[in-house]
């Protein structure tokens, strides 16, 4: 049987230098609170919605690699 993921992921976009947009996702503990990130991006893309495109296939591979076998 399936079972869902316990510690909810979040993808954010966060914008450390003016024009410089960098994905990360962070994970929260148990309680739900604390979150630590998770992966990241290793160098700035120059809009957001680049970021976000390739923060949306991060997490899209991350959730693959955490289903099940058979799954995903």
């Amino acid at each position: 049987m399936f079972q869902a993921m316990t510690h909810p992921i979040e993808l954010t976009i966060v914008e450390p230098l003016p024009g410089a947009f960098v994905w990360q996702l962070l994970e929260t503990d148990d309680a739900g609170a604390h979150p630590r990130v998770l992966r990241k991006a290793y160098d700035a893309a120059e809009s957001y919605e680049l970021a976000l495109s390739a923060g949306q296939r991060a997490l899209q591979s991350e959730i693959r690699h955490r289903a099940p076998a058979g799954r995903g």
